[in-house]
């Protein structure tokens, strides 16, 4: 399993639900990394999502406590065992923080895109730079669109 994420300085993910900042690069970015997989989200990120609709070009697993969420063109499901028993190929964990926190210990490789500045963030990931589980084995150059400095990174399981 992999995680795909977009953290800041203080490993904030978001507020109010959204996104902290928008960088079309990021979203060109996760497309490329998402096309044709399968990602895993919970409720709250799919209602995040234009029209609360799953990404075209993707299978979608809601992992949700809500046994009466009813939604056409994603699977739910409802617990993490659950989700370990789903024989596809490569699941990524695309949201939100408890999503992320809960699923972290099962992922092997963590893709984020690292803000060079911090935000008014209420939801977090954990830190992987100071992880005794995760290094970061690449990054890319620094990328700069509206005002932000960022780079694509990605860690790996020790």
């Amino acid at each position: 399993m992999k995680l795909i994420a977009v953290a800041d300085k203080n490993w904030g993910i978001g507020k109010d639900n959204k996104l902290l900042c928008h960088l079309p690069g990021d979203l060109k970015y996760f497309k490329e990394k998402t096309l044709g997989k399968t990602i895993v989200m919970g409720r709250k990120t799919l209602e995040s999502l234009p029209g609360g609709k799953p990404l075209p070009g993707r299978k979608t697993i809601i992992l949700t406590r809500d046994k009466t969420l009813v939604n056409d063109g994603v699977q739910i499901i409802h617990s993490i065992e659950e989700l370990l028993s789903i024989n596809d190929e490569e699941l990524i964990v695309a949201g939100g923080g408890q999503i992320y926190n809960q699923l972290l210990e099962y992922c092997d490789s963590c893709l984020i895109t690292k803000l060079d500045c911090s935000f008014d963030a209420d939801t977090f990931l954990s830190d992987l730079d100071t992880s005794v589980d995760f290094e970061m084995i690449w990054q890319s150059e620094e990328q700069v669109e509206n005002g932000i400095s960022y780079r694509f990174t990605e860690y790996k399981r020790i």
